[in-house]
């Protein structure tokens, strides 16, 4: 056993885990990254890079079918394998030799193996030859684990052998069936993928379909999800699931039974930190760890969690900007410099909490930021909601004939600034950070009115949803 001291030890060498590092590094401290997976992280292997590189080529197709003109140019159909390639080429064909390199060019040390809190301060960490290193931090310690996908207890269900997020963006081959057992982010998403590779995809949902965003955005997806060939079955149940030589069957307690292929579950994330030692400091295993806003896990000194084992704001870029105020603190409290974590200080992750970013890559997409009317009216808002059809839009008649989509901007009626917007529609996602700008930086709408959009671009909606709201 050997014994090695850094100021900074970070368990997880995802994204959100390199951040991390590297912000403390500028800072001037030493830190260690501990990863017994790939360097990189889900996102880039199994999550948010191979998603996207299965979901473009078909979104592709689509968009110009929707043009007179290019449409009588498209003869043929997606070449899947050469869709599985590319998608290959994004995830770096499941090699983290480059992020490991860049890991080593930054100046930040990399320990493979399985990391263990053993002590305050302390990491063990076996690697995959048995060897174990206790690594001691004279600063801190940040968990940045991550989570796995949640598999939910339905009966037969795990004997099944399902397919979970991992499984649907490293497959490679594509089912002729598959069922889809939720309908949140990443249930829609790979409902459109494999619905544009020519699977027949059921997608199943207890409830409705993108919960917790704006109802229309559901909607609005369910349907095109019909177009595209999907069956989708809301409100029901799956009640079991069992795998045999003719496929897997999956049962519904107030639906029909349907026998696939293979079948997906897509009902939530579950933490990594069932076997990262937090008994030993007194937290509990396998729970989310509660963070304030500098990430700095209450009751510890030197512990900090980071990314989507503080249950935050599971999104990758959310992390990210968690980490690089994570970073950016360890250093300063390390070296006694100025600690800015006063609401949206340097140093704090304020935008968590009504500021998030998200875009699900559906077609349409959905492009959201900020509170939904419901959520705004329950936080005790005095709200206006303005809905605007994008498809009136001039720059968005140029971009497909007969495109459809919806804007929504809520508005706290007190301030006269927004809360939250919502776009649905093709290609919507690159209006968001206008949206987001917004937001955070609390732009008076008085003041939007002078931000003029250029003509005739989507971006026109701004326009037209300050006048379907009149001047404040």
């Amino acid at each position: 056993m050997t014994s090695t001291e850094y100021d900074l030890i970070v368990l997880g060498a995802g994204p959100v885990g390199e951040n991390v590092a590297d912000r403390a590094v500028q800072g001037g401290l030493s830190a260690v990254l501990v990863e017994h997976e790939l360097v990189g992280g889900e996102c880039s292997y199994w999550a948010c890079m191979p998603s996207k590189a299965l979901l473009r080529p078909a979104q592709v197709l689509r968009a110009a079918r929707q043009v007179l003109g290019a449409r009588q140019a498209v003869t043929g159909e997606l070449d899947v394998p050469a869709v599985l390639a590319r998608r290959d080429s994004f995830a770096s064909n499941w090699s983290d030799e480059g992020q490991a390199n860049w890991v080593a060019g930054s100046g930040i040390s990399l320990e493979r193996g399985h990391g263990r809190i053993t002590g305050p301060k302390e990491v063990t960490v076996t690697a995959p030859n048995g060897r174990a290193t206790v690594l001691s931090a004279r600063h801190a310690v940040v968990v940045s684990t991550g989570t796995d996908a949640l598999i939910p207890d339905i009966e037969g269900l795990r004997d099944a052998r399902p397919w979970t997020s991992r499984e649907a963006t490293s497959a490679k081959r594509v089912p002729a069936s598959l069922a889809i057992i939720g309908a949140g982010v990443v249930g829609v998403e790979m409902a459109t993928a494999y619905a544009g590779f020519g699977t027949a995809v059921t997608l199943i949902s207890r409830g409705g379909l993108l919960d917790g965003m704006e109802p229309f955005a559901g909607e609005a997806v369910a349907r095109a999800l019909r177009e595209q060939g999907v069956t989708v079955l809301l409100d029901t149940r799956t009640t079991r699931v069992t795998r045999d030589e003719d496929g897997i069957t999956v049962e519904t307690g107030d639906g029909p039974t349907v026998t696939v292929e293979e079948v997906l579950v897509a009902t939530g994330r579950t933490p990594r930190t069932g076997d990262i030692g937090l008994e030993t400091i007194g937290l509990t295993p396998g729970g989310w760890v509660d963070t304030d806003d500098t990430m700095l896990v209450p009751g510890f000194d030197w512990l900090y969690a980071v990314g989507d084992v503080n249950h935050r704001a599971l999104l990758t870029h959310q992390g990210k900007y968690q980490a690089r105020a994570a970073g950016d603190v360890i250093a300063a409290r390390a070296t006694g410099a100025p600690v800015a974590d006063a609401r949206w200080g340097a140093h704090v992750a304020t935008a968590d909490h009504a500021a998030v970013p998200q875009v699900t890559f559906t077609d349409p997409e959905v492009a959201s930021v900020g509170l939904t009317a419901e959520k705004a009216r329950s936080a005790g808002y005095d709200i206006r909601v303005v809905d605007y059809d994008l498809g009136r839009v001039a720059g968005a008649g140029v971009r497909a004939d007969g495109y459809a989509g919806t804007a929504r901007m809520i508005v706290d009626e007190k301030r006269h600034v927004l809360l939250g917007v919502t776009f649905v529609g093709p290609d919507v996602g690159e209006l968001l950070h206008a949206a987001t700008i917004a937001i955070v930086g609390e732009v008076p709408l008085d003041r939007l009115w002078h931000a003029v959009p250029a003509y005739p671009t989507v971006s026109e909606i701004w326009l037209r949803l300050l006048e379907a709201y009149g001047r404040p």
